[in-house]
């Protein structure tokens, strides 16, 4: 199976040394993070500077709205999921529309300034443990998140963004934050079956990669999910059958360390079953990973197929009319 590598930059220009590995043949994309925004203006620069250097790459973001919005300036404010969630107690049809107007506006800027991707939606049960998932995640109950989400999705396929399901098979049971630690969520494999796996499962046609978590299920299986070739392999493809493809989630963070140093942790996700590795905020990741892909004899992996193919001008309409749901909400 072919594999490549999402990572970023330092700054909100590209440095010489980052340009000379732009062209590497294991890189398929880079993310960015509210450190890479100075102004829409600057962005889109930037954006035409990598793409100068290498067109093929994807050019990504994890920005959901609330409080995982990179770029706020000059872009519209969307809100938490959880608020959604929140509204649709009362009323299910507004709540639905809004969760598909959310995903056009977001997507639709987004790819005004030249960015392919958003890691969107969180499908985690926001079972109020866990701080760093809370309001991201739609709802405390599984079929709100499940119907939410669906709406929020056919949004982003407006737009002909590719849909992130993260973070499988769900984080939203532990106390911990995975990017402090390693959580470990102590429930049996029926449990979140019955909870958790629901939305994944039932949602699993319209999303295109998966985002597994770096929670340890501890009786189900001893690795994280993402380093787990049970959960990714057994669960996900062969139970499930999941064709997408699976993207690592940070291996820089500290849910990931368990398993060494960088290129240690990008040879057991590979082994686990991710064919996409994401590393980010740490430069020195960006260069062991692009060093341990070097010694694969397995092809890279081109991500040219999820850029969107979509006529701003012809989806223009439908974005208004989103803006316009959404400026409601926000009065």
């Amino acid at each position: 199976m072919a594999v490549t590598f999402i990572t970023d930059i330092q700054g909100p220009q590209l440095t010489d040394d980052e340009k000379a590995w732009l062209t590497h043949e294991y890189l398929g994309g880079l993310i960015l993070f509210s450190r890479h925004f100075q102004s829409r203006d600057q962005l889109i620069r930037l954006v035409d500077d990598i793409k100068s250097i290498n067109p093929t790459l994807l050019i990504t973001v994890d920005h959901e709205g609330g409080r995982v919005q990179r770029f706020r300036e000059g872009f519209t404010q969307v809100p938490a999921m959880g608020k959604l969630g929140k509204i649709y107690q009362s009323d299910v049809v507004k709540a639905q529309k809004l969760a598909k107007a959310c995903a056009i506006v977001l997507a639709y800027e987004l790819l005004e300034v030249g960015i392919d991707l958003t890691y969107a939606p969180v499908l985690d049960i926001d079972y109020q443990r866990n701080i760093v998932i809370g309001d991201r995640g739609f709802a405390h109950s599984k079929e709100v998140v499940q119907d939410l989400a669906d709406y929020f999705m056919s949004g982003l396929k407006v737009v002909g963004f590719a849909v992130v399901g993260k973070h499988f098979p769900g984080h939203g049971w532990v106390d911990l934050d995975s990017h402090v630690a390693c959580p470990v969520d102590s429930r049996n494999y029926a449990e979140i079956e019955q909870q958790d796996l629901v939305p994944f499962k039932n949602l699993l046609p319209k999303i295109d990669w998966m985002m597994p978590a770096h929670v340890v299920y501890e009786k189900v299986d001893s690795e994280t999910a993402g380093f787990s070739p049970y959960w990714l392999q057994t669960v996900l493809r062969e139970q499930l059958g999941f064709k997408g493809r699976i993207v690592s989630d940070d291996l820089s963070m500290k849910g990931a360390a368990i398993k060494g140093d960088y290129a240690a942790r990008a040879n057991a996700a590979m082994a686990a079953g991710c064919d996409i590795l994401l590393a980010c905020n740490h430069v020195e990741a960006s260069v062991e990973i692009l060093k341990a892909l070097e010694k694969q004899d397995r092809p890279s992996m081109s991500l040219e197929c999820y850029k969107p193919n979509t006529s701003l001008v012809e989806i223009r309409s439908e974005y208004l009319a989103a803006l316009a749901l959404l400026s409601e909400l926000n009065e």
